[in-house]
C-alpha cells in the first residue's frame, strides 16, 4: 500500500458538506437553530441514518458493507467519528482504493431525525493494471523486482500478481492469485505458480525449483495460522567443478509434495526494532504422504522477547531450534536440512558455515539450536534525534548455537548431549540501521569463540542485511 493522500479523522477533524468549518474558526455567530442542533450533536445520542459510498466502479458494494457496518452502531458524535476512521482504515487495507475521504453531515429529507447523521465515504479506485519496480533485501542478498498487478480483479479485493526478480544469488518469477474473505481480510487464500533459481556458494550448490502451492491464512484468538500445500520439482546441480563428492551425490531431480502448518503469536510493536512484546512462531512440515520423492517430518520454532530499559535502551532475547526426521529409511536431502551461521544468525561465522561439511562444502544438519542476547541503545549523544538518527541503534550481542546430525536410534538424552557438544558462540558490538519496517542492516565487530574444525569464521568486521535476525 502506497502513501495515501486522503482526509483522515485522526485526530478526528470533521469534514462535511454543512459542517466543513471547525467551530473555533467561525467568525459569524451561528443562528439559534444551528447552535441548538450543534449542541444536540455534541451532548446527546445520535443516530447514523445513512452510510453512502461514492466513486465505486468495478468494486462490489456487498464487500464494502462488511467494512463499514460498525458505523451504524455508533451512539454519539465522537463514536461516529472514531468508527468512521476505523472503517476508512479497513477500506484502505483492502488495497483497492487510492484515496478514501470521510464526510459526516446532518441528515436531511423527510425521514431525517433531529439527531440523525449521514456518513459518506468518497473513494478513488486503483487502476485495473499497475506496475512496480523496486529492490528487495533478503538474508544477506539483494534483488531487483519487477511486477504487474491486477488489483480488485473481480470486484471483491482479489489480486493477480506477476513478479520477476533478478538477484545477486537467485532469479525467479511467479504468478500469484490472492483472495480474501469478505469482512475478514486476515482470512485469505493464495495460489502460486513459480520458478526459482538459486545459488548457494557455501555448499557449491545451485537449485532450480518449479512448483505450485496453495496457502490459507486465518486468525484464531490471539494466534495466526497458515496452512499450506506445496508441490515442487527440484533440480539440484553443482555450482563449481570443485564441488565435493557429497554434493555431487545430491545432484539430480526430485519431487517434493509437502503439507505445512505455521502458528504465530506476535505482540511486538515492530518487526525490525521492537522495544516491547514477544514473538512465538512454530512450524511443522510433513513431506511424502501426498506423493513425491522426499519423505520427512520437519519441526522448527522461533521465540523472541523484548523489554524496554532505561535511556531508550532495549534488551532482547531470542531462541531458535529445529529437528528434521527422515521417514521411510531415506536420507534427508541437502535442500531440506537446516543451516546455521552468518550475520543473520550466529555472528562471527561465515554464512551457513557451521556444522557438517565435506571438502569445504557445508551440507547442513538435521537438528540445530541457536540463541542470542542483545542490547540495543540509541547512538551516543543522540545525533538526529527525532529524525534520521532514530533509524540507527548501537548493538551489543552474545550469540551461541550448534548444528549437527542425530542418530535417531539413540534416546533423547543422547540427542541433547550431542546438541550440547561443540557449541559455537560469539560476542561483539556494532551499529544497526532500519530500512523501513521490513529489513535492517548490521555492521558488527565480532569475536567468534568455540570454533570447531571446518568452521569458517569472520573474526572482525562483519556486514549483514536481512529480514530475520537471531
Amino acid at each position: 500500500m502506497g502513501t495515501v493522500h486522503a482526509k483522515s479523522l485522526d485526530p478526528l477533524p470533521m469534514h462535511g458538506r454543512e459542517l466543513g468549518v471547525h467551530p473555533d474558526d467561525m467568525v459569524d455567530t451561528p443562528e439559534p437553530e444551528q447552535e441548538a442542533k450543534q449542541e444536540i450533536l455534541e451532548n446527546k445520542d445520535v443516530v447514523v441514518q445513512h452510510v453512502n459510498i461514492q466513486g465505486l466502479g468495478r468494486t462490489k458494494e456487498d464487500l464494502l458493507g462488511y467494512e463499514i457496518s460498525d458505523v451504524f452502531h455508533a451512539k454519539n458524535l465522537i463514536d461516529v467519528m472514531k468508527k468512521a476512521h476505523i472503517a476508512r482504515q479497513r477500506l484502505l487495507r483492502l488495497g483497492i482504493f487510492k484515496e478514501v475521504e470521510v464526510l459526516i453531515d446532518t441528515s436531511e429529507g423527510k425521514d431525517a431525525l433531529p439527531n440523525g447523521l449521514d456518513v459518506t465515504f468518497e473513494v478513488t479506485e486503483i487502476k485495473r493494471l499497475t506496475g512496480s519496480y523496486n529492490t528487495m533485501v533478503g538474508n544477506n542478498e539483494g534483488s531487483m523486482v519487477l511486477g504487474l498487478k491486477l488489483p480488485n480483479m473481480f470486484g471483491r479485493a482479489e489480486k493477480l500478481t506477476f513478479q520477476f526478480s533478478y538477484g545477486t544469488k537467485e532469479t525467479s518469477y511467479g504468478l500469484s492469485f490472492f483472495k480474501p474473505q469478505p469482512g475478514h481480510f486476515e482470512r485469505n487464500l493464495t495460489l502460486n505458480m513459480y520458478k526459482v533459481t538459486g545459488q548457494f556458494p557455501w555448499s557449491s550448490l545451485k537449485e532450480t525449483d518449479r512448483g505450485v502451492s496453495a496457502e490459507l491464512n486465518f486468525p484464531l484468538g490471539i494466534t495466526n495460522h497458515t496452512l499450506k500445500w506445496e508441490g515442487v520439482w527440484r533440480e539440484l546441480g553443482c555450482l563449481a567443478r570443485s564441488a565435493s563428492f557429497a554434493v555431487r551425490e545430491e545432484s539430480g531431480h526430485s519431487l517434493k509434495s509437502a503439507l505445512s502448518h505455521t502458528l504465530s503469536i506476535d505482540s511486538r510493536n515492530s518487526a525490525i526494532f521492537p522495544s516491547r512484546g514477544a514473538l512465538l512462531r512454530i512450524n511443522q512440515e510433513l513431506a511424502g504422504y501426498t506423493g513425491g520423492d522426499a519423505s520427512f517430518l520437519k519441526e522448527d520454532f522461533e521465540l523472541q522477547l523484548n523489554r524496554r530499559l532505561f535511556w531508550d535502551s532495549v534488551f532482547s532475547a531470542s531462541f531458535w531450534g529445529g529437528l528434521l526426521y527422515p521417514i521411510g529409511g531415506q536420507p534427508s536431502c541437502i535442500a531440506d536440512r537446516f543451516y546455521l551461521g552468518g550475520p543473520t544468525s550466529v555472528r562471527g561465522f561465515g554464512m551457513y558455515s557451521i556444522g557438517p561439511q565435506s571438502e569445504g562444502d557445508y551440507l547442513g544438519g538435521e537438528a540445530y539450536w541457536a540463541g542470542g542476547l542483545h542490547l540495543y541503545t540509541p547512538l551516543p549523544f543522540r545525533p538526529g534525534k527525532g529524525g534520521f538518527g532514530d533509524l540507527f541503534r548501537t548493538h551489543f550481542f552474545l550469540n551461541a548455537g550448534n548444528l549437527c546430525n542425530l542418530n535417531y536410534g539413540d534416546g533423547p538424552r543422547a540427542h541433547l548431549q550431542k546438541l550440547a557438544e561443540c557449541i559455537r558462540w560469539s560476542y561483539g558490538a556494532g551499529i544497526v540501521l532500519r530500512l523501513g519496517n521490513i529489513a535492517r542492516l548490521e555492521l558488527n565487530y565480532c569475536v567468534p569463540m568455540g570454533v570447531q574444525s571446518g568452521d569458517r569464521i569472520c573474526d572482525g568486521v562483519q556486514f549483514g542485511a536481512g529480514i530475520r535476525f537471531l
